[in-house]
């Protein structure tokens, strides 16, 4: 960080406070109902279906929440305490999901049955990612070479399957509107540099530049000032419910990702260039009537075509949250400091359970809690806890060039 920019944009911000804060949440409040409520202990792997106390209300297991809970406990391991409590977990569910969730080729399912058995094929793209980072997360903890080759194996299946995520699964005629979704370059983004200490340098090289191409270049329309979520197969945008649809926080959450590329290749020009645009997505998805962020939007004020279109959800406010602390303590951005306190506060009014540990997940527009569950099929042990880890992190070094700012000021 450039800390000339420091005196004029620290204002009132307590940088100390806020860091304390989200680390003090993680610790003490959503790592421990994860721990607690989650882990399978006749099983194995981990229950996600929990409701407001974390009671189970369905014992169905999504693969990629197995996943992401591992890969949350092992990274908590690697990155912070060396605690035998969140290794053996992330262990336990990765010898479950080894067991029971892939096809003896990693083609990893949908979801199982609590006892392991299939219930959903291996359509989704996202049981892939989430084993391979939890994967790569736990064999640099364990050393584990079995684990090393689970993780290299899926993520060959995963460029394997660029062109068609779905594979067979996928239910779209082929040859009338073909397109192309931006979540998986975005997710290889970040999935490339969890397992950078798995691949040669020149195929980590390569395969980074082209998901940044994709990313940058072909999914972000500077026409628009927006990211899309589909284009064609030849990267142009298409008139239809798909090809004119925006998710900002799913935008916004990829330019971190794409920030994170910017300081492992030295490229501070790519980090503003996200920044830039993780703004621009924000400012275009902020709802200024009620305040949050919508979930879903349409490029031309059209109907979309998804009913929950005006829902506040968690993971998107918790990913900005990352954004624009991150474009702040990267480039001196005061809008990304403007945005990230505006952000912050709308978040931990809303979604924080002052009764119940963990976090809500589903609002109305209006800011109410529409399910009051903590954690289901598409939530569980990941946004949250990585959120208030990654916004720990981010904070405690924009405090260190503060007071480093402070010493400078003071010696000169």
């Amino acid at each position: 960080m450039n800390i000339s920019h420091l005196p004029s944009l620290f204002i009132t911000m307590d940088f100390k406070k806020l860091s304390e804060q989200y680390k003090n949440e993680l610790f003490n409040n959503i790592l421990p109902f994860w721990l607690e409520k989650s882990q399978d202990t006749e099983y194995g792997g981990y229950l996600t279906c929990l409701d407001r106390q974390g009671n189970v209300f369905d014992t169905d297991k999504f693969v990629w929440l197995q996943g992401r809970e591992i890969w949350m406990f092992a990274t908590m391991y690697n990155k912070v305490e060396k605690r035998q409590e969140w290794l053996d977990c992330a262990i336990q569910g990765a010898e479950f999901l080894k067991k029971f969730g892939h096809d003896g080729d990693y083609n990893w399912y949908f979801s199982l049955t609590r006892e392991g058995a299939p219930l959903v094929e291996p359509y989704n793209i996202f049981s892939y990612t989430f084993a391979t980072m939890a994967y790569g997360q736990l064999a640099k903890a364990t050393g584990n070479k079995e684990y090393e080759q689970i993780t290299i194996a899926t993520f060959e299946k995963i460029l394997s399957k660029l062109d068609n995520p779905k594979d067979q699964w996928n239910k779209a005629h082929k040859g009338t509107r073909d397109l192309k979704n931006f979540a998986l370059p975005m997710i290889i983004c970040n999935l490339a540099l969890e397992i950078e200490h798995l691949l040669g340098e020149d195929f980590m090289k390569k395969t980074i530049d082209n998901m940044i191409n994709e990313v940058m270049n072909v999914f972000y329309r500077p026409e628009l000032g927006l990211v899309v979520e589909n284009v064609t197969l030849d990267g142009k945008l298409s008139d239809s419910f798909d090809g004119r649809l925006i998710n900002p926080g799913h935008a916004i959450e990829a330019m971190w990702f794409i920030m994170d590329l910017g300081e492992r290749l030295k490229r501070p020009e790519l980090i503003q260039q996200a920044t830039d645009i993780a703004l621009k997505m924000l400012k275009y998805g902020w709802d200024e009537k009620y305040g949050g962020i919508f979930y879903f939007m349409d490029i031309k004020g059209c109907p979309p075509q998804q009913l929950e279109w005006d829902q506040k959800l968690w993971w998107v406010h918790v990913e900005t949250l990352i954004t624009m602390i991150k474009g702040y303590q990267l480039t001196g951005s005061h809008d990304c400091l403007e945005w990230f306190e505006k952000v912050h506060n709308y978040t931990w009014a809303h979604f924080k359970d002052t009764e119940y540990p963990e976090w809500f997940g589903y609002l109305n527009r209006q800011g109410e809690v529409l399910l009051n569950l903590k954690g289901g099929k598409w939530k569980g042990c990941f946004h949250i806890p990585r959120g208030m880890y990654q916004c720990w992190k981010v904070l405690e070094k924009v405090k260190k060039d503060k007071q480093l700012s402070n010493r400078i000021l003071i010696c000169s």
